[in-house]
């Protein structure tokens, strides 16, 4: 007889990625179409000889400069593999059988896998206009809710809660429920009344501020992501973490690219004016562009008959354009658009415009 898993891993779906591109362009998992910054890419070059030692295990330097730069105290960051990882640390040290998450309706997937795999139970909080809603997010919360889990701006929607928002949220939440803010997309937005939550989770003690540096620093491929919160939280939290589970290329890269503003700003620049050509060009044609603040755009395509999620995905793949399929998060009528560099934008502006030509 075989080893058996656990119940609750056996019923979890893998997380399926973005698919990549054998050729033409990959739009499928809101990767900086301008690439990394050369500052990094020289940092780099400079760090590769001595492959042989383990890295920093508490990744000081970078918690450091993260510290520096947003003007955070270093001793109440974390780093991880990923944001992704710190969402599996707080499966480790929060959760367990009968416990409750909270996400929006269309939150990141990985919210619930880290859930079934501590037996905990995922409850999903319907969308209004495909945005967060606060008042059901609180109704929802009960004796067994221990974690609520925010993306902000949220993906795939692409859309945004304000500050206010969030901080109405905070207030109706029990003491012993932590709001997770997931801001990987923070730096795209342009929002007067948009906070990523660095100020609550420096303030508060149930609050944790997750970011990236796979969006706009274009890091994706060395897997690095920090948090930052009350100093009981990132406590537990390097109790449960890996001794080196953060790369020293990793650890580099990050210091490197939180140097170079100017690719960041750069980047944000791009995708702002880009994120509004797609979306205007995109909704001309008769589809539903929702209104995105991050460097992706959800399209909603007919339910049925010629014009199909699937059959533009189709026509979209054909023509070496890889897209999101959305099914996964409940939204078969969807296809999530990255931006991409400029010839990608323009092609597939072309190929919709083709594709809805027959209306």
């Amino acid at each position: 007889m075989a080893p058996k898993p656990l119940a609750n891993v056996l019923d979890i779906t893998p997380y399926v990625p973005g698919l990549a591109a054998e050729s033409g362009y990959k739009l499928s998992s809101n990767e900086n179409p301008l690439g990394y910054s050369p500052v990094v890419r020289e940092a780099l070059a400079q760090s590769l000889d001595h492959m042989e030692l383990y890295p920093d295990g508490g990744a000081n330097k970078l918690r450091a400069a993260i510290a520096d730069r947003y003007g955070l105290n270093a001793d109440r960051i974390i780093c991880g593999a990923g944001s992704d990882e710190i969402f599996q640390m707080l499966g480790h040290a929060y959760l367990q059988p009968g416990d409750e998450i909270i996400q929006t309706q269309f939150g990141f997937l990985v919210y619930q896998l880290v859930a079934k795999q501590c037996g905990a139970t995922t409850i999903s909080v319907p969308d209004i206009d495909m945005t967060a809603n606060i008042d059901g997010i609180i109704e929802a919360v009960t004796e067994r809710t221990k974690i609520v889990f925010l993306a902000n701006p949220n993906n795939p929607t692409g859309t945004y809660v304000s500050f206010d928002e969030v901080k109405r949220l905070h207030e109706a939440l029990p003491s012993d429920v932590l709001l997770v803010l997931d801001a990987a997309y923070a730096e795209y937005v342009k929002k007067n009344d948009y906070g990523s939550g660095m100020e609550l989770a420096g303030s508060a003690d149930n609050v944790l501020m997750t970011r990236t540096f796979s969006k706009i620093h274009g890091l994706a491929a060395l897997r690095l992501g920090w948090a930052y919160g009350a100093a009981s939280i990132i406590d537990a939290l390097n109790r449960v973490r890996g001794p080196f589970n953060v790369g020293s290329l990793s650890q580099i890269a990050g210091i490197a690219a939180l140097e170079d503003k100017a690719f960041e700003e750069k980047s944000a620049e791009f995708n702002q004016r880009e994120l509004a050509r797609v979306s205007e060009a995109i909704g001309s044609t008769g589809l539903t562009v929702y209104p995105s603040v991050a460097n992706f755009v959800l399209v909603e395509f007919f339910p049925e008959g010629q014009y199909t999620a699937a059959n533009a995905n189709a026509v979209l793949r054909e023509n070496g354009l890889i897209v999101r399929d959305v099914t996964s998060y409940g939204l078969p009528n969807c296809l999530r658009m990255s931006i991409g560099v400029k010839e990608a934008n323009d092609q597939l502006i072309s190929v919709l415009t083709t594709f809805m030509s027959g209306r």
